[in-house]
C-alpha cells in the first residue's frame, strides 16, 4: 500500500463515506478531509421518495460520526489543480492534497428556470428537498402531477397514491422504464400504476408549466393541459463535473476513467493520485466488452467508494479493475422490480422465468446471444441467480433454460 500524508475526498455522500471509510480501514493514518456541498452529514437517499414523505426521518448512514477525518461541509468544489494538488472550494479556500476521491455525485434535470420558479414545483435528491415537498404535501395539494416515470416518478406516485393523493404520472416513453427495462416490463408497469389509480400518460412530453405565481397546469407537448396544484419533476439527473472545467480531467457524460478507476486526463503524476467513485464515475467495464458505463444507484456508490479508495492506496500497478456487476432496484406499489447489468445492450430479451400476468416473473437479455442483463419482479433469488450468470458471461440460451 502507498502512503499519502493528506488525501481529500470530494463528495459527501455514500460513495465519498465508503471511500473514506475504507481508506481508514485500509491503514491510511495521515490527514484525511471530506467535502459536501450539503450542510448534513452523509445520509441514505433512497428513502426520500418512500418513508421520509410519510413521515419517517430516518436516513442515518452508519459510521460518519466515528470516522476520523476533518469534514467541510456546506462547500462546494469549483476547481481541481492536479498538478499543484489542490481542489478549490466556493469560498476560496484551497486544500491541499497528495491523494484524492472524485465523487460528487449528480443532481436532478432542472425544468425551464421559468418553470421552476413557480410555487409547488419540486426537485427531489437531497434530504431538504423531501422535507420540503413533505411540508407542501401536508397542505392538501389537490391533483399532483409527477414528470418523469422513472425511479423517482415511480417511487413518488406509488408513495403518494398510498397517501390517497391524485396523481398524473406523465412519462415521454410509451411505458414507464421502457428505456433501461424494455417493453415487457414497462409495460406491466403501466399496468400497476393505472390498477392502483394513478392517472398515467404515456408518450407525451410536458413541454411548460402553466400559473400565475403557483402552477395550476402541465401543458404538454400534444398540446394538452393536465391540471396540478403540485408538480415533481422526476427528469433523472446529470453527473457533477463543471468543476473539472480546466482540470485537464478527461469528461464526457461523467468522469471518465479507466478500469481501476484512476481517472484519466491530467498530468501523469497527478491523475496516478486521483480516482472517482458513483453516479460521477463512468468507465469502461469488463464484463460487458469495455463499454463504459456509469450506474446511478445506491449498491454500486457503496461498492465503488470502497474500491475506488483501494485501488487509490494500491496505485495503479497493483491496482484491481473494478468489474462488479451491477444490481439495482426499486419498489412500485408494493412490487419489487430489480435488475442487473445492462439490459439496454441487448438484442434480444426472453421471459426465463414465471409471466407478467402471475406477477413473478423474468426476463433475460442478450447481445450477440451473451446474457448481458436480466430484469426480475417479485423475484429476489431469481435475480441473484441471473447477475451471477451475467458475470460469468454465459449464454442466453443457458440462463433461459
Amino acid at each position: 500500500m502507498r502512503t499519502f500524508d493528506r488525501l481529500v475526498v470530494v463528495g459527501a455522500s455514500l460513495a465519498g463515506l465508503r471511500a473514506a471509510q475504507a481508506l481508514r480501514d485500509e491503514g491510511h493514518t495521515g490527514g484525511l478531509t471530506v467535502i459536501g456541498a450539503e450542510p448534513h452529514l452523509p445520509y441514505n437517499r433512497p428513502p426520500l421518495s418512500k418513508s421520509v414523505l410519510t413521515g419517517d426521518d430516518d436516513v442515518a448512514l452508519p459510521g460518519d460520526g466515528e470516522l476520523d477525518a476533518e469534514w467541510l461541509l456546506g462547500r462546494s468544489a469549483v476547481g481541481l489543480d492536479t498538478a499543484r494538488g489542490s481542489v478549490t472550494l466556493d469560498n476560496g479556500t484551497k486544500v491541499a492534497y497528495d491523494g484524492l476521491v472524485i465523487a460528487t455525485g449528480a443532481r436532478p434535470r432542472r425544468l425551464a428556470e421559468a418553470d421552476m420558479s413557480l410555487a409547488g414545483v419540486h426537485l427531489l435528491r437531497t434530504i431538504d428537498d423531501a422535507v420540503s415537498l413533505r411540508k407542501a404535501l401536508a397542505e392538501g395539494p389537490r391533483r399532483v402531477a409527477v414528470i418523469g416515470g422513472g425511479i423517482i416518478g415511480g417511487e413518488v406516485g406509488s408513495t403518494l397514491r398510498a397517501m390517497g393523493i391524485e396523481v398524473t404520472l406523465i412519462d415521454a416513453a410509451p411505458f414507464p422504464m421502457a428505456g433501461p427495462l424494455g417493453d415487457t416490463v414497462g409495460a406491466w408497469l403501466a399496468d400497476r400504476h393505472s390498477h392502483h389509480g394513478v392517472d398515467l400518460i404515456s408518450g407525451a412530453r410536458a413541454a411548460a408549466l402553466e400559473g400565475d405565481g403557483r402552477v395550476r397546469a402541465v401543458r404538454l407537448s400534444d398540446g394538452r393541459s393536465v391540471p396540478a396544484d403540485l408538480v415533481v419533476a422526476g427528469l433523472g439527473v446529470l453527473p457533477n463535473t463543471e468543476w473539472l472545467d480546466g482540470s485537464g480531467l478527461r469528461v464526457d457524460g461523467g468522469v471518465l476513467t479507466d478500469a481501476a478507476l484512476f481517472v484519466q486526463g491530467g498530468t501523469d503524476d497527478g491523475a496516478a493520485n486521483v480516482v472517482a467513485a458513483g453516479d460521477v464515475a463512468r468507465w469502461p467495464h469488463a464484463v460487458f466488452d469495455d463499454e463504459y458505463v456509469r450506474v446511478e444507484h445506491w449498491a454500486n456508490a457503496n461498492e465503488q467508494g470502497a474500491a475506488a479508495a483501494r485501488n487509490l492506496l494500491r496505485g495503479p500497478r497493483e491496482a484491481v479493475p473494478f468489474a462488479e456487476v451491477h444490481s439495482l432496484g426499486t419498489r412500485v406499489h408494493g412490487a419489487r422490480v430489480q435488475w442487473a447489468g445492462l439490459p439496454r445492450l441487448a438484442d434480444d430479451a426472453v421471459v426465463v422465468a414465471g409471466s407478467p400476468e402471475e406477477e413473478k416473473f423474468a426476463i433475460g437479455f442478450g447481445r450477440g446471444g451473451t446474457l448481458v442483463g436480466a430484469v426480475a419482479v417479485n423475484w429476489p433469488k431469481e435475480l441473484i441467480r441471473m447477475r451471477r450468470a451475467i458475470a460469468a458471461r454465459q449464454p442466453l440460451s443457458a440462463a433461459a433454460a
